[in-house]
């Protein structure tokens, strides 16, 4: 049942957990909610909106490398980020654009819709609901420029 539950919906704490298999007529120990969740592999992660979430097996440990590849690379080659609108620039040295945008791509921030690739410089085209000084401000904490 804990594995269904963490695999079907989005939950942040184990208190949530134990509050739902209440729910379902599963009283149990904040202990034992612990030791379940052990059991079946699941891992809290921060999720692309900042929200930490419980997530099990392979989509943990990829999601965990997605995030380290991209914060390496906004590490080592964003000069500067800037947002306007519902766009961010992101600024990298000569060749470095395409590298970066597959990463920001790959890791599914909350918000961006995608991204366009140049030669130094990539733009980011964010959700009107999340925002551009959002994203950047994200993407900035993951590594570049604070």
């Amino acid at each position: 049942m804990v594995r269904r539950m963490v695999v079907s919906r989005p939950i942040g704490s184990q208190r949530e957990l134990q509050e739902l298999l209440a729910a379902s007529g599963h009283e149990v120990t904040q202990a034992t909610v612990s030791r379940d969740l052990e059991a079946v592999g699941a891992v809290r992660l921060r999720a692309g909106d900042g929200v930490y979430r419980y997530e099990i097996g392979p989509v943990a440990e990829q999601r965990d490398e997605v995030t380290a590849a991209l914060s390496q690379a906004i590490g080592e080659f964003v000069h500067w980020t800037a947002a306007s609108g519902n766009i961010v620039v992101i600024k990298v040295p000569p060749g470095a654009a395409h590298l970066v945008a597959s990463r920001i791509d790959g890791a599914a921030i909350d918000g961006v819709l995608g991204t366009v690739a140049g030669d130094d410089t990539l733009l980011v085209v964010v959700s009107e609901a999340r925002g551009a000084a959002a994203v950047a401000e994200e993407i900035e904490r993951m590594g570049g420029p604070a």
